[in-house]
């Protein structure tokens, strides 16, 4: 299993080997001792999976805040999207700042996100199946959402925003300007 730490420190990109012969391959895609003698110590209560019929749907960005916050590990079943951290941890030297990264069903490449970041996926072909563990169970009453296309995130969700497929509920985030943290940061 690959562990490849991003620009935003805590946001790392996993790719597990993928052992294959004439039949196809096996990988192994989550083992708590490999990862945790790696640092990433974390224990997942809930399976989430996500279907994206149209090219262009966005997802995002989403947070559920303390005392039901996530930490996240995002793969692709089918299809390719960009999947996109956004470090909002008051204080942190990456405030802010974002991470892109493709994952499709082709290059097996997982995205693990912690809690303090902003999270959201643009599906890139038609026909995405997503799948995601978490760290805590979904509580609605700390659910929230910032603008996938914010100016002052400047993410390039690779398409035009107005192509974006979007939620009632992303539709009507709100600004990153008018976003309040809950999170802090513990560097």
């Amino acid at each position: 299993m690959s562990i490849e730490q991003t620009a935003l420190p805590g946001v790392f990109i996993i790719t597990p080997k993928r052992f294959g012969d004439h039949r196809g391959w096996f990988s192994e895609t989550w083992n708590a001792r490999v990862l945790k003698d790696a640092g990433i110590d974390l224990d997942f209560v809930q399976d989430n999976h996500s279907f994206s019929a149209p090219k262009g749907t966005v997802r995002g960005l989403h947070f559920q805040a303390p005392p039901s916050a996530q930490d996240k590990l995002v793969r692709v079943m089918s299809g390719a999207i960009v999947d996109v951290a956004v470090d909002v941890r008051v204080g942190s030297p990456a405030y802010g700042k974002s991470v892109s990264v493709e994952l499709s069903a082709e290059n097996g490449k997982q995205l693990l996100i912690p809690k303090g970041f902003l999270h959201g996926f643009a599906t890139i072909t038609p026909d995405v199946n997503v799948l995601y563990k978490c760290t805590d169970f979904y509580a609605p009453e700390c659910d929230g959402s910032v603008r996938f296309d914010d100016p002052d995130l400047g993410i390039d969700w690779g398409m035009a925003n107005e192509d974006a497929v979007l939620s009632n509920k992303d539709a009507a985030a709100q600004s990153f300007a008018a976003f309040s943290s809950p999170f802090v940061f513990e560097g």
